[in-house]
């Protein structure tokens, strides 16, 4: 079951929803965020710019579609220096935002859901590393609402996070995933994050 989200999480995701369709243009918005974000973007070849569009659900900064048009996929950067959050508890601290993804993705998933169920999993520390140089990511399937996406019934969320860095996510987006599999497995390392500047000297 999906616990509701706390009010200054809420207030979280309304400020990352607003900068989207406004300036600079959402190319130019996605490399500066990717460039805060510590983030590399490598878009799968035979894939096509789709221009991301407005819904009341999630905001996103890139979205392409393979040539078949049976996968769609959108991405999300959130730099946490851009995180605001308006906590009024008096009696509590205000959250660390390096401690509140995991709240983040289960919040995000059963607003992408159609009926709140997104069976999910967390890679472990050390998966999350090798694969995405991130310090956590985890992902969830679930049937999409159509407030997100009505082109395709079915999607699957790609959480990742970097300490002091950001938050991402990408969202693939399908209607029979056994046709896709092989194409999200080749996509999932589209966006991962830089390997740091010690590791990267070696």
């Amino acid at each position: 079951m999906n616990r509701p989200m706390p009010r200054f999480l809420l207030l979280t995701l309304l400020f990352w929803v607003g900068p989207l369709f406004s300036a600079p243009p959402v190319s130019l918005q996605f490399t500066t965020l990717l460039d805060e974000g510590g983030l590399v973007f490598v878009p799968p070849a035979g894939y096509q710019d789709v221009d991301p569009a407005a819904n009341p659900v999630f905001s996103y900064e890139r979205a392409i579609r393979s040539a078949d048009g049976r996968l769609e996929i959108r991405y999300a950067v959130r730099p946490l220096k851009r995180l605001k959050i308006d906590y009024d508890d008096p009696h509590g601290a205000v959250p660390d935002p390096n401690h509140i993804f995991p709240l983040m993705f289960e919040s995000l998933t059963g607003s992408l859901a159609a009926g709140g169920h997104a069976p999910s999993r967390h890679y472990q520390t050390d998966q999350a590393k090798s694969l995405f140089q991130a310090d956590w990511a985890a992902a969830a399937v679930f049937d999409v609402t159509p407030d997100f996406a009505t082109t395709h019934r079915q999607g699957l969320l790609l959480a990742l996070h970097r300490n002091k860095l950001s938050d991402a996510y990408v969202v693939f987006l399908f209607d029979d995933y056994a046709p896709v599999k092989a194409a999200i497995d080749a996509a999932m390392s589209s966006l991962v994050y830089r390997q740091p500047p010690e590791v990267a000297a070696k």
